[in-house]
Order: C-alpha cells, then sequence, then structure tokens
C-alpha cells in the first residue's frame, strides 16, 4: 500500500505541475512508442510486477511533458490486482485509447484461454492511445512459425486527427521473422489507401531477417533511421534497478507508409523515457526495460518547423 499511494502521489504531482497539451493543431504529429515491461506471466500471481506502479508515474510523468497526440505501447497488461494499465494511463491524460490482449488466444479453445487468465490474473497484449477520437480498430493475429505457444496480434487504430485519418498499428513480435513479414503485408496494403504507422517491439534489430518486409525496397519509413542515418538509438535491455544504462540494441521502431517522399515527413525522431528517478531510499528506477522512441512527423499537408 506504502508503494501504490507513492505512486498515486507522483501521478497527482505530475497532474498538478505538467504543462496542457498544445492546441496547435497545423503542429507536426507527435507519437510515442514503448513497451511497458509488466512483469512476466507469473507476475499476477507473485504481485512482483517489477514496482510497476511507481514504473507506471514515471511513464506518465514524462508523457505529460513529452505532449505526444498518440501513444502506442506493448506489454499492456491487465489483472484484478493491476487493473488495466492502458486504461489507467490513458485516464491520467485524458485520452482515448484500444486495447488487444493476445494472452487471450493461447489456445483456439477460448474456455482454456479464459481459465489460464483468470488463475494466472493476467493478460497482456498491445495498445494504442490517442488525444484525438479512434473512430476504429481492428486485431490481427499473427503466425506462430517459431514459437506456437506465444501468441502475437498486431492492433490497428484509426485516429481521427483534426486534417484527416490516420491508421496507427502496434505490435509486440516474438522475434520471428514470418511475423514481421505478414505485418509487413498488412500493413503496406493499408499504406495504399493513406498514411500509416507502424510502432512497436519487434524483437528485431534492423538488418535481422524479415526486416526488410518492412524498411527494404519500397517499404516503409523508419523515422528514426531517417533523422539519425549513423546513431545506434539502442533502446533495449535496460536493467530497471541499474545505476547506468545497459541497453545496446535498437528492437523498437516508429514508421511512416502512405506518404510520397515520406522520409521527408520526418521532423524528428529520438530515444526517450531513457532516464531513471530515484526511489525514496536514493535507489535508481528506470521507467522499463526498453526506452521509448518518439517520433514528430509532418503528415496531411503540415510542414516541420523551421
Amino acid at each position: 500500500m506504502r508503494r501504490f499511494a507513492a505512486a498515486l502521489g507522483l501521478v497527482i504531482a505530475a497532474t498538478a505541475t505538467a504543462p496542457a497539451l498544445g492546441s496547435d493543431s497545423a503542429r507536426p504529429l507527435r507519437v510515442v512508442t514503448l513497451n511497458l515491461l509488466h512483469g512476466g506471466a507469473s507476475s499476477g500471481l507473485t504481485g512482483d510486477t517489477r514496482d510497476l506502479d511507481t514504473r507506471l508515474a514515471i511513464v506518465i510523468e514524462e508523457l505529460r511533458r513529452l505532449a505526444p497526440d498518440v501513444v502506442a505501447l506493448q506489454e499492456a497488461s491487465e489483472g484484478r490486482r493491476r487493473g488495466v494499465v492502458a486504461q489507467r494511463i490513458a485516464d491520467a491524460l485524458g485520452y482515448h485509447y484500444v486495447f488487444e490482449p493476445a494472452t487471450t488466444r493461447l489456445s483456439p479453445v477460448g474456455f482454456f484461454n479464459r481459465f489460464v487468465v483468470a488463475m494466472l490474473d493476467f493478460a497482456e497484449g498491445p495498445a494504442v492511445l490517442s488525444r484525438f477520437t479512434i473512430t476504429r480498430s481492428e486485431v490481427y493475429e499473427l503466425p506462430r512459425c517459431l514459437k506456437r505457444w506465444e501468441p502475437r496480434v498486431l492492433l490497428r487504430a484509426d485516429v481521427a486527427t483534426p486534417h484527416g485519418a490516420l491508421a496507427v498499428f502496434t505490435t509486440h513480435t516474438a522475434s520471428d521473422p514470418c511475423q514481421v513479414r505478414r505485418v509487413g503485408e498488412i500493413v503496406k496494403a493499408r499504406a495504399a489507401s493513406g498514411p500509416v504507422l507502424l510502432t512497436g517491439d519487434l524483437n528485431r534489430i534492423e538488418t535481422s531477417e524479415g526486416m526488410d518486409a518492412l524498411n527494404g525496397p519500397g517499404g516503409l519509413v523508419d523515422a528514426f533511421r531517417a533523422a539519425h542515418p549513423d546513431a545506434l538509438g539502442a533502446t533495449v535491455y535496460q536493467h530497471v534497478d541499474a545505476a547506468v544504462p545497459t541497453a545496446t540494441r535498437r528492437v523498437d521502431y516508429i514508421f511512416l507508409g502512405g506518404v510520397e517522399g515520406g522520409s521527408h515527413a520526418v521532423c524528428d525522431s529520438r530515444v526517450v523515457l531513457d532516464r531513471p528517478m530515484r526511489r525514496s531510499d536514493g535507489r535508481p528506477l528506470w521507467p522499463s526495460d526498453h526506452y521509448g522512441v518518439l517520433a514528430d512527423l509532418a503528415l496531411f499537408g503540415i510542414q516541420c518547423a523551421p
């Protein structure tokens, strides 16, 4: 209870002191993606969520500061004790959200899936949060070519921005090239009819097998790579209680498609949520074992700031 009270205090403080969301509708669209670290499938039973409540308070405070228009989450979890994490963040920010647990698709037998989730008091999957209305959403099951007992999904949310409709996809693949290829097929098909974003933790570095389905010839635009052609941009794996940064690989992405001259639409992109806070006893605590990625994108005829 003391830990929850401390986390709640951080959220209230962030709410009281954070600047209001930008009201300039002619500014570039700001997008953030983050893998939240839920603590594992057994965390609902053990209660060891790796300080989830306190880490969520850190995330909410930083998101308020960054003021994104769209937030994509992976490892967004739910359970009786933790609640629906995506909803908790959305409510704190005043955003709309959609959430799709992948865990409930463990097997073809719905009753068995519900039983497992209830017994573990745990489910997790991707989510999209938006300060604009979400008009529709759809979920796509991904193939399990390598890991048959690890269900993964691709979630799409159609966001009604002030200047046009935007399809936002997010996913957390199981380091499986066939899943990345399937994601590429679905997202590129949608990009043929308008602008799309693909966000998420792909568990693949940019040169890994299957990634050419996204960043190969005629593919999508990797926002961070467009802004920083030679930067490492590491996002994983950060030890949440480490005194120093420990991330060494880039596996978290924001891709842009369906926009002519797409690389020119990337105003900026950078790694965010990559700093720890201090607990009351002085020990460090990082927001997640992943860093987030931010992109500012000039869509619908809007220009990057000079």
